[in-house]
Order: structure tokens, then sequence, then C-alpha cells
């Protein structure tokens, strides 16, 4: 019997999120997201898997055809055991189909618009990243949702008591 043919296999697996760029739904308007996976080291992935990677600042670019995610930040698992030429925010390449790239390298092109990762995930047992389409937030959308969030909190608050 094959696993991947075995749907209940699959089941079993729970979706297990790594690292969340909390900072992108305050900062950013996400259009639409998308999901890709990620081409990294062994020694990247069990990082991943313990938790280290930061998706603070990082963002997605569309370079020859290929996409890219940089700025996002892997620490070594263990410091003795990595090669001495290892950069943790070094470029990595992110997988998707070529439709999809042009699809997301025309939407880009519209101007205003970056592609930033939302989170970090693993889906039967594939790293994979989302990827949102934004634009960035002003000044007074910030205060907006911050009262927002602030009166929901007021409300939650009342309704307990």
């Amino acid at each position: 019997m094959v696993y991947w043919e075995n749907s209940s296999y699959y089941d079993n697996m729970t979706e297990h999120v790594y690292a969340k760029n909390k900072k992108a739904f305050f900062d950013y308007e996400i259009i639409e997201a998308y999901e890709a996976g990620i081409k990294l080291k062994g020694y990247e992935v069990k990082s991943v898997k313990k938790g280290l990677a930061d998706l603070h600042g990082s963002f997605a670019i569309i370079r020859g055809g290929e996409a890219y995610l940089t700025n996002m930040s892997i620490p070594p698992y263990q410091k003795a055991n990595i090669p001495e030429s290892y950069d943790e925010q070094r470029p990595k390449q992110l997988l998707l189909h070529k439709k999809q790239i042009q699809e997301l390298e025309e939407r880009l092109k519209q101007g205003g618009l970056t592609l930033i990762p939302l989170k970090l995930y693993n889906k039967k047992g594939l790293i994979k990243v989302e990827l949102g389409i934004a634009r960035g937030k002003r000044k007074y959308d910030k205060r907006e949702t911050i009262k927002k969030r602030e009166d929901e909190r007021k409300i939650r608050r009342s309704l307990k008591r």
C-alpha cells in the first residue's frame, strides 16, 4: 500500500505553523493569498521545524521567471554542524508553477503592490509558505485597525461580565 493514496494517513497529520508574520496584517492590506513550496537545505529544515525561522521584514521577488523569498532569517540548528559559508538570510527559491509566477508578476506590475510571506507551515510533511499580495497601509488605516481591535476587546470584556 502506498501512503499518499491512503487519505486517512494525511487526515491524521495536522497543519503545524512554524512561523507567522503578525506584523504583515498590521502594516499591509492583504488582497489575495497564495501557497508555495520553499526550497531549503537539510539543516535549514531542521531549524524551521524547531521554530527558529523569522519572517519579519521578508518579502518575495520575481527575477528571471523564478520567485525568491528574501530577508527571511533561518538561524543555524546546531552551530557546530553547519558549513562555513552558511548565510542565514540567503534568498530561498519558492516553488510555484510558471502560470502562477506569471500571474503574480502581472499583478505586481500594477504598482503599489508587494508580495510578502504570511506564514510558514507544514502540509502533508512538506514545508509551505503562504504568500500574500499586499498593499501598504497608511497611518490613518493603521489607526483605524487599532481602534477596531480596542472596540472588540471592550465588547468581549463587557460580555464576560
